[in-house]
């Protein structure tokens, strides 16, 4: 499954790429994100491993990113792999006229389990607004320095 989302961001782009690199932000915009740990390689080098640990409900999940190719401020591709999903997302970043960002995000699951096969087929549109979820809660943090962490 693939689609493509994006969001412009009210700050200029290396404001931007400031607040998404700190790891520390993370729980600010990310909803459910409990934990994470630093796994292997450089912080912010291609092939480093970071393992993100959500509670969703009554769900966890844990999640093992990879970054495959970075050249920032423009664009930052990484893979995510879970129980049942690897995640091929790839991330640029443009500076508007207005002195904004503009985040788009592709993204490409790939189903690894007959039960993530079934919800990508017959719910494929749970992806796509847990992405724009994302995108606003990382909006208002940067913007308006509005925290998820505790909602």
């Amino acid at each position: 499954m693939k689609y493509t989302s994006q969001i412009i961001i009210k700050v200029p782009l290396e404001q931007f790429i400031t607040i998404l690199e700190n790891h520390d932000n993370f729980k600010h915009w990310q909803r459910g994100l409990e934990s994470f740990e630093h796994l292997s390689g450089d912080i912010g080098v291609v092939g480093s491993k970071i393992k993100l640990n959500y509670s969703l409900g009554n769900r966890k999940m844990e999640l093992v990113e990879t970054i495959t190719e970075t050249n920032l401020p423009h664009l930052l591709h990484l893979h995510y792999d879970t129980k049942g999903v690897h995640n091929i997302q790839q991330n640029y970043f443009e500076s508007t006229a207005q002195g904004h960002t503009k985040w788009i995000i592709k993204n490409e699951f790939l189903a690894t389990n007959f039960f993530m096969r079934s919800m990508m087929l017959l719910s494929p549109n749970i992806f796509k607004k847990q992405t724009i979820k994302y995108l606003n809660d990382f909006k208002n943090f940067a913007e308006k320095g509005i925290s998820v962490k505790n909602a």
